[in-house]
């Protein structure tokens, strides 16, 4: 009896479903590869692979590789490295070229004569401004001198005591020269600096 319902169950479930990539109205369902029936049966292909066997590996075979790498890195170590030159410290050919000179602006007559006559109104006034300085200066000695001879005239204590430096006035101590005079064909280092520059070996 049981076996009776099993294949009735089995035929209307067969009956039921469409053929993979059918389209059913029945009930507007659809049905896909993806979306079956439940109670539908299913088979996979068989697999016929082997899992893949492991290789012999030969020690001797090992050891002969590890013994050319050596041999390769002593004649690595063999050949000195070779140091990457610094670009910044080569200077370009369009630099060294002796020829390339910046000629001067051409000007116009009316703008050389107007320079010239300001270079020549500027040198009047310096000439006027240091014979003004060279006059005022020449008074004020005069007047030291006058009241250096009065005050010697008063007090001969105060007159040595006015002829004393002040050292408060002008704070300031030298000695003498400490070093050599400069070497004529010395050349001075470009100073103190980090290296950090980085070096690559091959």
């Amino acid at each position: 009896m049981a076996a009776a319902v099993f294949r009735y169950v089995g035929r209307t479930l067969v009956r039921q479903t469409a053929p993979v990539g059918v389209v059913s109205t029945e009930n507007g369902g659809v049905h896909t590869p993806w979306f079956t029936a439940v109670m539908a049966l299913r088979t996979s292909a068989p697999l016929s692979a082997e899992p893949k066997k492991k290789k012999k590996v030969d020690p001797r075979r090992e050891v002969m590789i590890r013994e050319r790498l050596k041999k390769k890195l002593k004649k690595l170590e063999r050949v000195p490295p070779e140091f990457i030159p610094i670009e910044d410290f080569v200077t370009p050919v369009k630099c060294l070229d002796q020829t390339r000179a910046r000629a001067a602006p051409r000007l116009s007559f009316e703008e050389s004569e107007s320079r010239a006559l300001l270079l020549k109104e500027w040198c009047r006034y310096k000439h006027e401004q240091h014979l003004a300085e060279m006059q005022a200066i020449e008074l004020a000695l005069e007047a030291q001198a006058e009241a250096l001879d009065e005050l010697k005239a008063e007090s001969e204590e105060l007159y040595q005591a006015a002829l004393k430096p002040d050292p408060h006035l002008f704070p300031f101590s030298h000695e003498g020269p400490a070093y050599t005079p400069p070497k004529t064909n010395y050349e001075a280092p470009d100073g103190k600096y980090m290296d950090v520059t980085k070096v690559y070996t091959q």
